[in-house]
């Protein structure tokens, strides 16, 4: 019999679902293709007894998305949707230099920054992710398949958030898909704490993602174009095109929401505040309790960025006029400098050092010291250093295969761990001998899709709230 093909599409004009979904009977085989319309997708393949068992699988899977509001479609009439970019108007500060100490040309324009004790993280438009040293060496590339929208550290994992709808893991060697954004989401921002994730997006919606990537919880703020969303133990604060609303974490239920001056294009957060940059020129510092205006930090154009020094002690904010500034904790206004290289679209700071990723795609590394900002102020800076990626520096792309060994050939420190249906979930278990059922492990999605059982080597302990996950060479047994 030749194989037969059903191709079905689901393309709402309002902007949310685009995405395919292909079913080919093929003897006693159905190969099952879904994604984004436009994209590649997934591929799953399945093996029946019988052609007629067969026959009736692939007709159960087309009549379920049938009956979800699929149609039959031509391949290729319909095309990949634009993904949404923020809209930049960036010009040149007529501020005094900064006293910048190095900087990185990414080569693209680039939204995604975390520093940690180690090095820094910037992840560009084109899905280029660098690490460099605090001192201004490039260690390593990883390319993602699409733009970075931002990075994200929770403890010691780190997590970059793309413009094909996915979170990529880059704390190993190889990035690994960890989470995956429903089709129908169009991702603004990201942040995660203890393993769930907060995404905020274009429609002005908050939803939130359990560690074993299932879905929370979702609500829809007042405005739209939500560009802030951030995590703590108890709250999601998501901040969008009217203000800042608060939710519970665990249920999503609402507990204040405080508008504020112009739309909110960025968050941060200190253990009792939350922070809000907005469009009409100001960073809004609002009581994380009630959502009450703590302070305000006037700058003189749209700001896209904020941080803060550790304690609210220093507030710093960037604006799409290529400057930087620095508030004391009240709001008084210490200093406003040129960055040289393009607005500030992401900001940290860490030990007497502002870092900032820009409009232009450079990273830079400020020196924020009392000392070297009078310098600047008296028009005195150093001469940055110009980093330079090594020509022979290796790019790292994810994994897409999981290599098979015989169990007897790895070593017997690793935890083995099966696959198991539990409703409409499917989970992961370890079934080591000594292994506390209580810690929560996180698994790759596509672990326990495959409903097969994998070793997973090194298990690392987060010292914070014992959140346990799974980290390092995952490997299909036989």
């Amino acid at each position: 019999m030749a194989a037969r093909s059903t191709y079905l599409e689901l393309s709402e004009d309002g902007g949310s679902s685009h995405k395919f979904y292909e079913v080919v009977h093929d003897g006693l085989q159905v190969t099952i293709s879904y994604g984004r319309i436009g994209e590649p997708g997934q591929t799953k393949i399945s093996a029946f007894a019988t052609e007629e068992k067969a026959a009736a699988a692939a007709a159960t899977k087309v009549g379920e998305k049938v009956r979800k509001g699929y149609a039959p479609a031509v391949r290729g009439v319909r095309q990949r949707r634009a993904v949404t970019r923020r809209s930049v108007e960036s010009v040149r500060s007529t501020a005094t230099q900064a006293p910048v100490l190095w900087r990185f040309a990414s080569g693209a324009a680039a939204f995604g920054i975390f520093v940690d004790s180690e090095r820094c993280w910037v992840g560009n438009q084109r899905g280029d992710v660098y690490t460099v040293t605090h001192e201004g060496t490039v260690t390593g590339r990883f390319r993602l398949p699409d733009g970075v929208k931002c990075i994200v550290g929770d403890d010691f994992w780190i997590y970059a958030g793309a413009d094909d709808g996915k979170v990529y893991d880059l704390s190993g060697k190889v990035p690994r898909v960890a989470y995956e954004i429903a089709e129908d989401v169009d991702i603004y921002w990201l942040d995660i704490h203890d393993g769930v994730l907060g995404v905020s997006d274009r429609a002005g919606r908050i939803t939130t993602i359990d560690h074993e990537d299932e879905f929370q919880w979702a609500r829809k703020g007042r405005g739209d174009s939500a560009w802030m969303v951030r995590c703590d133990d108890d709250a999601v604060y998501h901040g969008h095109s009217t203000g800042v609303a608060r939710y519970d974490a665990a249920d999503g239920t609402p507990i204040w929401e405080s508008g504020v001056a112009g739309a909110v294009l960025f968050g941060w957060q200190e253990a009792d505040s939350v922070y809000a940059g907005t469009a009409r020129g100001a960073v809004h510092r609002l009581s994380k309790k009630d959502g009450t205006t703590e302070a305000v930090y006037r700058c003189d154009a749209t700001v896209f960025s904020c941080a803060t020094a550790p304690g609210g002690r220093y507030v710093f904010a960037g604006d799409n006029h290529s400057s930087v500034y620095c508030f004391d904790q009240s709001g008084e206004r210490l200093w406003k400098l040129a960055t040289g290289c393009g607005s500030a679209f992401s900001m940290q700071y860490l030990d007497d050092r502002l870092y900032i990723v820009t409009t232009d795609g450079t990273l830079a590394c400020i020196d924020a010291t009392e000392e070297a900002i009078r310098a600047a102020q008296a028009g005195t800076v150093p001469e940055p250093v110009d980093v330079k990626a090594a020509a022979s520096l290796a790019v790292v792309e994810p994994a897409a295969v999981l290599e098979t060994v015989v169990l007897d050939t790895v070593p017997g420190e690793g935890v083995v761990v099966e696959c198991f249906r539990e409703g409409e979930r499917l989970r992961v278990r370890v079934i080591s001998e000594g292994y506390d059922q209580g810690w929560n492990v996180q698994f790759p999605k596509g672990v326990r899709e495959a409903g097969a059982r994998y070793l997973v080597e090194g298990v690392r302990h987060s010292a914070r709230g014992g959140f346990y996950r799974a980290y390092g060479d995952i490997r299909r047994l036989l």
